[in-house]
């Protein structure tokens, strides 16, 4: 109920980020009518305050709880490459709830649970940031330093499961990648592909599905045991692959309020690999 309420007031009086909203919705779906867009509209802004309550809910809920709510469910994937004595890169989006995902440290794993964050400027926010996602055995890192912490965990033989959203929109002077994602050409992030190869790190999709209102169910899907093997290029591919899968499944549960597409129109530049 309360929920609901706070839609009703984000949606209807506050109007957060509508706009945003509606030009994402028509660019992605231009095939869909107006009315089906705002209908994945109404149910995106219902599920993103619902996601923004849990966050906050993280704070208190229990072990239990939490366990009950977000669900793994195939966990011996984890403990495979656990085998292999490999960290793995969890590549996630912004898709269904990346909030409780730190559940995954409640199930006795013999790993070392690390979240990649932008850091928050506001030094109150940030450290509530930190509390909230780190609170179950898990260390946040900063963006800023995750590349040079990781490569000193493997050197001092720390393996770790380094939790990553990876489908933001960088900024052009930092990335080489382009590729297509929903239809549209736009920069992407390297990091991942680039970290697993030099690092010999397995990498793996985490695929979330809302069950319903509070509860997920999350599947660990391999995108390569030994990236140094792969083709360049085909695990970021093979992450926006499964990405956008997710997203023409169920629009709603994706995180329309990004302007993830603001560089579709840029001149892409000559020395960029698009792929």
């Amino acid at each position: 109920m309360f929920s609901d309420m706070v839609f009703f007031f984000v949606y209807y009086v506050v109007g957060y980020r509508r706009k945003t909203v509606k030009e994402n919705l028509e660019l992605v779906f231009p095939e869909k009518s107006s009315e089906e867009r705002k209908r994945i509209e109404k149910k995106f802004y219902r599920h993103m305050v619902d996601m923004f309550l849990e966050m906050v809910k993280s704070i208190s809920i229990s072990d239990t709880e939490l366990k009950r709510r977000f669900a793994f469910t195939n966990m011996e994937e984890v403990q495979k490459i656990r085998t292999m004595d490999k960290s793995i890169i969890l590549a996630c989006g912004h898709y269904a709830s990346y909030e409780w995902m730190n559940a995954l440290q409640l199930y006795g794993l013999e790993y070392r649970g690390f979240g990649i964050y932008k850091k928050v400027k506001n030094p109150f926010f940030d450290k509530m940031a930190k509390d909230i996602r780190g609170r179950f055995q898990g260390e946040l890192i900063s963006t800023v330093t995750a590349t040079k912490q990781i490569t000193r965990n493997e050197k001092n033989g720390i393996l770790g499961v380094y939790a990553m959203i990876a489908d933001q929109s960088p900024k052009i002077n930092r990335t080489k990648g382009w590729t297509e994602f929903m239809g549209n050409k736009v920069p992407v992030f390297m990091g991942t592909e680039k970290l697993s190869k030099e690092l010999d790190m397995a990498v793996v999709y985490l695929h979330v599905e809302k069950k319903k209102r509070g509860f997920y169910e999350a599947t660990f899907k391999t995108i390569s045991y030994n990236p140094a093997e792969e083709e360049k290029f085909k695990i970021t591919r093979d992450y926006f692959n499964y990405l956008e899968q997710q997203i023409y499944s169920a629009p709603e549960y994706y995180l329309w309020t990004h302007k993830r597409w603001k560089h579709r129109n840029t001149p892409i530049p000559e020395d960029a690999k698009v792929f």
